[in-house]
C-alpha cells in the first residue's frame, strides 16, 4: 500500500500544520484501488519532536498519520471485487452493442 500525501493545510500565524490530505493506493496487476482522507493534528511547537514547515518531508507526515487497521484490506477486498465482480449492472431491455453491431 502507498500513501502520499495530497495537501496540508496549516496555520498562517505559525506555519504550523492543522490538516494532512492523504490517499493510500494499492495496485494488484491492472486492478488497482484507492482511498482518501484527511487527518488533523494539534501540534505544538515547544515540542521535541516539532520539524517546522519548511523543513517536513511527505515522510514525516505519513509518519503522523493513524490510519484505520482494515485500510489495506478494504482496498484489496475492492480490487477482489474488480477480478471476480459479486453483483454487476445493466437491463434486460439495453442490447449488448456488440450483437447490434453484428445484425
Amino acid at each position: 500500500m502507498i500513501i502520499t500525501i495530497n495537501n496540508l493545510e496549516r496555520n498562517t500565524a505559525d506555519d504550523v500544520v492543522t490538516t494532512a490530505h492523504w490517499n493510500a493506493s494499492l495496485t494488484d496487476g491492472d486492478y488497482s484501488a484507492s482511498a482518501y482522507g484527511t487527518q488533523s493534528f494539534t501540534r505544538d511547537e515547544e515540542s521535541p519532536a516539532f520539524i517546522a514547515f519548511d523543513a517536513l518531508t511527505e515522510a514525516d507526515v505519513v509518519g503522523w498519520l493513524t490510519l484505520d487497521v482494515g485500510l489495506e484490506d478494504n482496498l484489496q477486498a475492492q480490487i477482489d471485487e474488480q477480478k471476480a465482480p459479486t453483483t454487476i449492472s445493466g437491463t434486460p431491455w439495453q442490447e449488448d452493442l456488440t450483437e447490434a453491431v453484428s445484425l
